[in-house]
């Protein structure tokens, strides 16, 4: 029998992450071939693997990172089955390795196909399933290109993001992480109202109006206050015509409330932003750029955005393991 040593097995430790026990018996079966024993743990991993298949791999950590010159950011969500290993240091250390390699790939089939460290991140994955008895997985891959990228992970490793800038400007990695820290937090789904399909928009409009109404009815009948309902819920909606309709509506209310004509023009600016605000609640949830900003209520995304200057954001992505 080839005796085998404990540095062997340390060294086949260190390179495939498995148990010392697991180790030895892989060399021991290999009769001390290295390149052979990490076949035979490879070979659990697949087993495993295969036992596992229907497992719900729903924990895990999600990493952001960016290339040296913040012009290519990627998210990696590596999915496992529990808690427990999603907030091990080793699982946490795999997780960002991968997202490192996938800085270089622009698909998930072809990320899933990259070398790393001799094998492709699809064994890697199968190798870990062995080693650490749970089933792993890539359940979220997101790649951007830009002038200037920026990231941010959310404490838990749970949730991540990234954004894209137009161009470099002073503190943009403040601008960005805040950005990001906004898309992680807020959830948009796009830039501006301005990228919403008319139809999506009058459908949404549609369901909103009902689930109101609805919720009004029951409301009604407990005797407590009814929630408005609004006409419209998004910016791309309020035309200038609509716009100034609202306006002479605001002027006849304070006629009746007996309001001097002098004062309306210190409470009409007043009213129509409240007008707005009612109204354009679809790009308050979806719309990055009009959201209120999570730093200041105050301000718009847009106007944080413009205060650094001759910039514009020009994507981001956002990959959670909790919706």
């Amino acid at each position: 029998m080839t005796k085998i040593s404990a540095a062997d097995v340390k060294k086949l430790r260190d390179a495939t992450g498995a148990g010392m026990m697991d180790c030895k018996n892989a060399l021991v079966e290999s009769e001390g071939d290295f390149d052979k024993a990490i076949e035979i743990l490879r070979k659990k991993g697949q087993k495993v693997a295969a036992k596992r298949a229907d497992r719900d791999s729903s924990e895990g950590a999600v990493i952001a990172c960016v290339n040296t010159d913040n012009t290519v950011g990627a998210i990696v969500s590596l999915n496992c089955e529990t808690d427990f290993v999603a907030k091990n240091d080793a699982f946490v250390k795999l997780a960002t390795e991968l997202t490192n390699v996938a800085l270089n790939y622009d698909s998930l089939e072809n990320f899933l196909a990259a070398d790393f460290g001799g094998m492709t991140v699809a064994d890697k994955l199968i190798e870990q399933t062995g080693v650490i008895g749970e089933k792993l997985e890539i359940g979220g891959f997101k790649k951007l290109e830009a002038p200037y990228v920026g990231y941010y992970i959310h404490a838990g490793n749970k949730i991540a993001s990234i954004v894209g800038l137009s161009n470099k400007v002073d503190n943009a990695d403040v601008l960005t992480k805040d950005l990001a820290m906004q898309v992680a937090s807020m959830g948009a789904s796009t830039l501006s109202y301005k990228d919403f399909d008319p139809a999506f928009v009058a459908s949404e409009t549609e369901a909103r109006i009902a689930v109101i109404e609805k919720d009004n009815i029951e409301l009604g009948r407990l005797g407590k206050p009814l929630k408005n309902v609004p006409q419209y819920i998004s910016m791309s909606q309020l035309t200038p015509e609509v716009l100034a309709q609202a306006e002479e509506d605001a002027k006849t209310q304070l006629k009746a409330e007996g309001k001097p004509e002098q004062i309306w023009d210190k409470i009409l600016p007043g009213k129509l932003e409240r007008f707005i605000s009612d109204n354009t609640t679809l790009d308050n949830e979806l719309c990055l750029l009009d959201q209120e900003f999570i730093k200041d209520a105050k301000k718009s995304v847009a106007d944080y955005v413009n205060s650094y200057g001759d910039v514009a954001v020009t994507a981001f992505e956002r990959v959670s393991l909790v919706g």
